[in-house]
């Protein structure tokens, strides 16, 4: 044991001495540089046989020298203040995130004390019924029953549904009343989707002095038969706002503007909420386009504009799962926990059907003042990069029309019949999406396969080539995925996959997906 505790002695006082040593020459090291006695004691040496230019040199040296101290003094001051600083947010934020949790547990402790008032008021007012329902449909009967002097109003619960007199829906209820002596517009359902792309270009043309090629009109009809969500992105300037606007304008129906702020959290500021206190439902004209399509054929456009200066997940989410599910008579939003007997009409015990008419626009810039789209949404819809502003032309006077979703939604059918992807270009795309995983270990999925299957067929019947629909899919839902790749270390890659193209697909056919690929390669 003592030959242990002689050896483990030596060896902490080696270590120690180390370190000893270490500080030891950081402090000569310290003393050395600011040792202004012996400088002056060298400079005095050497001076004595200086010229008049030596005089000049040796000032210079020493202002520079001065100058480069001074330096070295201030950035580490500024380095000192900028870790204050950060310990300081630091700070701050971790109080706040503690006085947040505090006042959750204060609202949860306020929900279960509310909860439990209406509990007992139910049981006072003596209401048939049990479990969640009853507690529910209590809740809402309770508030406002008693008048003054504590009498009840009188009112009850009958199937589920409170009866009253009280409307908490105004807005739907004008929706109501405007469509029960609704008579439909004449539909032009002789148009075909070439004959579309020509008169809603010349239409925006002349009446509205915007100005869209054809191909930009194609990928937008083919994206609104793929899916309801479509995101136009680019630069600012080339006309993703006018864009759904000018073809809600063209189309007799206008376009219902939603401008999404950066307090966005959840769905309230898209759908409205019901107010506790006043009893009313707060009701947005998001909500109303959207009840209102239940009654009309028509194509109903809403524009999420600036979409992404908030997260979409938050705010769209209920609407993302919505659209996802595969059987549309599934599509219904709760709006509200129970009925009462003055709801809307087409209000089914709180909930309203999403109907298969209408479609969301959204706008999205990239930069410092917006949140990165994830792919949770670009797999969900389909971005349209709109990148150059349009060229003025000469176009004939072409007035509004209407068109209804029936007649759209069956050009769509027939565009899938009649113009289906061939067999070759699938072969050619199972080898491609073969290659990407094997190289970039990024698969197509079935969700993207299932709308460039939706997607090329009404480009073709736009007017546009097979082709080139493949390469717009291709290019905005497959290869924008290798954006979260680490893109510096696989350049061999992308350059051997813009080659792979070319030699699956043709020369020149493929210029969308290429003229990606090679972005990236210059970009990372």
């Amino acid at each position: 044991m003592d030959n242990f505790l002689e050896w483990f002695f030596e060896f902490i006082s080696e270590i120690l001495k180390g370190f000893a040593m270490i500080f030891l020459g950081l402090w000569n090291g310290l003393k050395q540089i600011f040792n202004i006695k012996q400088y002056i004691e060298i400079f005095k040496e050497h001076s004595t046989q200086f010229g008049a230019v030596e005089w000049v040199l040796a000032i210079l040296a020493i202002i520079v020298v001065i100058a480069i101290f001074l330096l070295l003094i201030w950035i580490i001051i500024l380095a000192v203040r900028k870790y204050i600083r950060f310990r300081h947010s630091i700070v701050s934020n971790e109080d706040l995130l503690q006085e947040i949790a505090v006042l959750q547990q204060r609202v949860l402790k306020a929900v279960k004390e509310k909860d439990e008032i209406m509990a007992m008021k139910v049981a006072q007012m003596g209401v048939p019924g049990s479990g969640a329902l009853s507690l529910a449909a209590g809740s809402f009967g309770a508030a406002g029953a008693e008048g003054e002097g504590g009498e009840m109003q009188g009112q009850v619960i009958e199937a589920g549904i409170v009866q009253t007199t009280d409307s908490r829906f105004s807005k739907l209820i004008e929706v109501d009343q405007f469509y029960a002596n609704y008579t439909p517009p004449e539909y032009n359902n002789e148009i075909t989707l070439e004959q579309l792309v020509d008169e809603f270009r010349n239409f925006a043309c002349s009446r509205m002095q915007l100005y869209y090629e054809p191909k930009t009109i194609r990928l937008f009809l083919a994206g609104m038969a793929s899916t309801k969500l479509i995101i136009l992105q680019g630069i600012s300037g080339t006309g993703k706002t006018s864009l759904p606007y000018s073809f809600g304008k063209f189309l007799g129906m206008d376009t219902t503007i939603a401008s999404v702020q950066p307090s966005w959290r959840d769905r309230t500021e898209l759908f409205g909420y019901f107010n506790e206190f006043t009893k009313n439902f707060n009701e947005t004209e998001v909500l109303r386009r959207i009840y209102s399509s239940g009654y009309n054929d028509d194509i109903n456009l809403i524009l999420l504009d600036e979409m992404n200066i908030a997260r979409i997940e938050y705010y769209f989410a209920e609407m993302l799962s919505i659209l996802e599910m595969p059987n549309a008579d599934e599509w219904e939003l709760d709006i509200v926990p129970n009925a009462w007997s003055t709801d809307p009409a087409k209000i089914n015990h709180g909930k309203i059907h999403i109907s298969q008419n209408i479609w969301y626009i959204g706008t999205a810039n990239n930069d410092d003042s917006t949140f990165a789209i994830s792919d949770k949404v670009y797999d969900r819809a389909q971005p349209i990069n709109l990148d150059a502003k349009g060229i003025e032309f000469e176009a004939p006077d072409t007035p509004p029309m209407h068109l209804s979703y029936t007649h759209l939604n069956q050009l769509f059918e027939d565009a899938y019949k009649y113009y289906p992807v061939s067999e070759a270009n699938l072969k050619k795309i199972h080898q491609l999406d073969l290659w990407v995983i094997e190289k970039l270990r990024v698969a197509f999925g079935n969700r993207i396969m299932k709308q460039m299957l939706l997607f090329v067929p009404v480009y073709i019947a736009s007017g546009g080539k097979e082709l080139e629909g493949i390469d717009y899919v291709l290019a905005t839902k497959v290869f924008r995925k290798f954006e979260s790749l680490n893109i510096a270390m696989l350049r061999d890659e992308l350059k051997e996959l813009c080659t792979y193209l070319e030699t699956l697909f043709g020369t020149h056919t493929m210029d969308e997906s290429i003229a990606y690929l090679e972005r990236l390669r210059k970009l990372y």
